[in-house]
């Protein structure tokens, strides 16, 4: 391969680090088809033969079908998956394969292919997402009403619904969605024909390859074409956001299933149990969906260190660029995959979440906004009353709504009996009405919404 300005072959240390095949064979799909596109502009620009070029094309089927059938070979000596393509394409049409290079170089080679597979993978992980989604709607339409307890700090804070809370996370998963999609939009130029570095001598038509290849047309610059990664940056940076969130989802199960909690029964295909303890039920997949997300944090630093300082154009730092966009991807695939499971086929316990849900006085607020409101009653007046009111009821043992009307008044003469209308989890909740608020009525609309932008609006 590299002709005749060496003397020797490679070492044995350089042909071990040199070979990319053991991981960029997976991009062999996109280098046939990337191959097919360019032999493709090729005949059509008379720079090879209409017989030539139809040959190859045919021999580029013929090495898919094989791989397809068989895997690609590892032969470390061809180094990378356009060698070991162009060499089992030689073997088949014999020294026609030779032309199939002609106007290219490995370098935008690469970049085109490695281009495809990340816009594959964000497509992917895009259907993906929408399928969180899915489920995300379904189970909060289940659960518009079912009252439990919102935190802040872990602590309880306000009662919200269920559905509510299983919303908040269809927004975090749209915004995953919108990242992917403004990064495939980003993407979505073809480098092709830009060769080596400097674009190439040969009349070639980079905007028909760029079309056949599904591209909006054209990088701008070769230079650029074969340096940037960007693309693969924004993949992972998309993908290191969205388990960021796959995370925090999992985490809530983790907690919400552990016993003192008891919010929820995880189903028997995402747990594991112990080896010694066997009343054990491990939320593992759970686990493993908050493990990986350090790891897609660390695929993105690392492309990130080894782009930093490379100047133009190419450098085989790059080759490094694609196994920690592939193990990300796996990663992201298989987190969306388990939380999506999760989601849909877990049982909530709404007994438990409501019960509580009534622990910590978490209608605190509800009585210093009917001071102000009823009382007419400066919030920060109000908000020491409450204050004064909860300590009562803390000292007793008892809920808020449990301290009697002369407890209360004793507190403060301006509170009477319509204070209790408000002191229940169910009208706190319902009281929550502003837009994007917790009210079953808000969340209902909400759902209706999300149904409509999934597509389905049958269940609006």
């Amino acid at each position: 391969m590299w002709g005749g300005r060496f003397a020797g072959g490679p070492s044995a240390i350089m042909r071990e680090i040199n070979a990319s095949i053991p991981f960029d064979k997976a991009l062999w799909r996109q280098d046939i088809a990337a191959s097919k596109a360019h032999v493709d502009m090729l005949g059509a620009q008379g720079i090879v033969t209409a017989e030539d070029a139809a040959l190859i094309a045919q021999g580029l089927d013929q090495v898919a079908a094989e791989y397809e059938a068989n895997g690609v070979p590892e032969n470390w000596d061809l180094e990378d998956i356009h060698m070991t393509t162009e060499s089992r394409l030689a073997e088949l049409i014999g020294p026609a394969a030779g032309r199939l290079h002609t106007a290219r170089s490995r370098n935008d080679q690469v970049a085109t292919d490695f281009r495809l597979w990340v816009r594959d993978a964000m497509d992917q992980a895009e259907l993906g997402l929408k399928q969180l989604q899915v489920a995300l709607v379904s189970r909060a339409g289940e659960h518009t009403a079912s009252i439990m307890p919102g935190f802040t700090h872990l602590q309880t804070a306000q009662p919200v619904t269920l559905g509510h809370h299983l919303m908040a996370y269809y927004e975090m998963i749209g915004r995953d969605r919108s990242r992917f999609a403004d990064a495939r939009s980003r993407m979505n130029r073809s480098p092709l024909g830009s060769a080596a570095l400097a674009g190439t001598g040969f009349p070639i038509d980079r905007f028909r390859t760029a079309e056949a290849l599904g591209f909006d047309g054209p990088t701008d610059n070769s230079l650029d074409s074969v340096s940037d990664r960007d693309f693969a940056l924004d993949y992972l940076m998309a993908a290191a956001q969205c388990s960021l969130h796959l995370s925090r989802l999992a985490e809530e199960f983790i907690i919400w299933a552990s016993q003192p909690f008891g919010f929820v029964t995880l189903p028997d295909s995402l747990s594991t149990g112990s080896s010694i303890m066997p009343q054990k039920k491990n939320p593992d997949a759970a686990e493993l969906v908050r493990g990986h997300s350090g790891r897609i944090v660390g695929c993105l630093t690392a492309l990130m260190i080894t782009m930093k300082g490379l100047p133009l154009a190419y450098s085989k730092d790059m080759q490094d660029d694609k196994p920690p966009v592939f193990e990300a991807a796996s990663l992201l695939a298989l987190s969306i995959a388990a939380m999506t499971g999760m989601v849909a086929e877990a049982k909530f316990r709404t007994d438990r979440m409501r019960a509580a849900a009534e622990l910590g006085y978490a209608t605190a607020t509800d009585l210093a906004d009917w001071l102000v409101r009823q009382a007419n009653i400066p919030f920060r007046e109000a908000h020491h009353i409450t204050g004064s009111a909860v300590k009562l009821a803390e000292s007793r043992g008892i809920a808020l709504d449990q301290l009697s009307i002369e407890d209360l008044k004793a507190i403060d003469q301006r509170i009477d009996d319509r204070v209790y209308a408000a002191l229940s989890v169910e009208a706190s909740v319902a009281a929550r009405c502003s837009h994007g608020g917790t009210a079953p009525d808000e969340v209902r609309k909400r759902v209706a919404q999300a149904c409509v932008a999934l597509g389905l609006e049958e269940q609006a």
